[in-house]
């Protein structure tokens, strides 16, 4: 059975709590436009020589509910300002270097999955840990010198690594079943997966404002991305064959002066919605923003995001083993029972 636990620190919610105000600067800002470069670098043992692996597939109507290209072109286009605005993944990839920090093992070979800022490589490369990041943008794989691919298409042989990452891509991929069976799948046996992706009960308050939209256009549209609970995301680690998986969330609450500053974070982070649905008209853009900036209490906003960490290890014979019920040999009564 998967287990899920509430975590919290005190020390990191307050430092990033200090880092959510300075959510409430200017207007929104747009990264620009990335070269969008071949790659170039020799794929190391164990991977696939097509550096592109998901350039060439072509998008069917099975490639649902998000659109590939245009999570890649959203990618690419938030390339050159994504660090000011992209404080989530970067707070996900530091708690992930935190925990990586607190696991008494040695790790030779890692792959990170899609861009989250230095943390990562910083924490990897303190631990002399090789690694390579493989994107689903053209932008973030070149510069880091890395691989483009979906995380449901990795190109990489079975047990090429012993340690994965990904921060902040995972609740955007179209087959999250399929990724975190293909991540196990190129685990070696007793390799660690840590993962962190937006979770159930994100962005309230934008849900909110967008149905006033909705009402303003006489129509539903989708607008906020499907989001995981707790509950399945332990389950799908134990479907995709985890040994030892846990799954635990973390709420942090962002506080925004203006709709135009988080949509402009959004969409810088490239995190804008990837649904399809129609663009918002003048009118339904005032109508949620108006009703995000109605909840404001000292002239800003208040916004929670739930951040879902994932942990598992592939199976391996040497691993603890849960004991089979039934075996145990003492009562718990006797063992409850006040000493005389």
């Amino acid at each position: 059975m998967p287990i899920a636990l509430h975590h919290r620190s005190a020390g990191r919610t307050a430092r990033r709590q200090g880092e959510a105000d300075n959510r409430a600067g200017g207007g929104a800002q747009r990264g620009g436009h990335g070269d969008h470069g071949t790659l170039f670098r020799t794929a190391p043992a164990g991977t696939s020589p097509a550096m592109n692996a998901s350039a060439d597939h072509n998008e069917n109507p099975g490639d649902k509910p998000f659109d590939r290209n245009l999570r890649r072109t959203r990618r690419d286009r938030a390339f050159a300002g994504w660090a000011e605005h992209a404080f989530l993944q970067q707070a996900m990839a530091e708690e992930l270097a935190e925990r990586l920090d607190t696991v008494q093992r040695d790790f030779s070979r890692a792959l990170i999955l899609g861009h989250s800022g230095d943390a990562l490589p910083r924490a990897l490369e303190s631990r002399t840990i090789t690694h390579i990041t493989a994107d689903p943008g053209f932008s973030f794989a070149e510069s880091d010198g890395g691989i483009q691919c979906d995380e449901d298409r990795l190109p990489f042989a079975a047990e090429s690594f012993d340690l994965v990452l990904s921060a902040g891509l995972l609740d955007t991929v179209n087959d999250l079943p399929g990724a975190l069976h293909l991540i196990r799948r190129v685990l070696r046996p007793d390799g660690l997966f840590l993962g962190a992706c937006l979770g159930a009960g994100s962005l309230p308050v934008l849900r909110s404002a967008m149905h006033e939209a909705d009402m303003v256009s006489g129509r539903a549209a989708p607008r906020i991305h499907p989001q995981i609970d707790i509950r399945a995301a332990g389950d799908l680690l134990g479907r995709a064959g985890f040994a030892l998986q846990v799954a635990d969330c973390e709420e942090l609450t962002v506080r925004f002066s203006s709709f135009g500053r988080l949509i402009g974070d959004l969409r810088g982070s490239a995190n804008s919605s990837l649904l399809g649905g129609p663009p918002l008209s003048k009118s339904a853009y005032a109508a949620a923003a108006a009703a995000f900036e109605s909840a404001q209490v000292d002239g800003k906003t208040a916004e929670k995001f739930a951040i879902l960490y994932l942990t598992g290890w592939a199976p391996s014979p040497d691993q603890p083993k849960a004991a089979v019920r039934g075996s145990g040999t003492a009562s718990l009564a006797d063992v409850l029972k006040p000493k005389s």
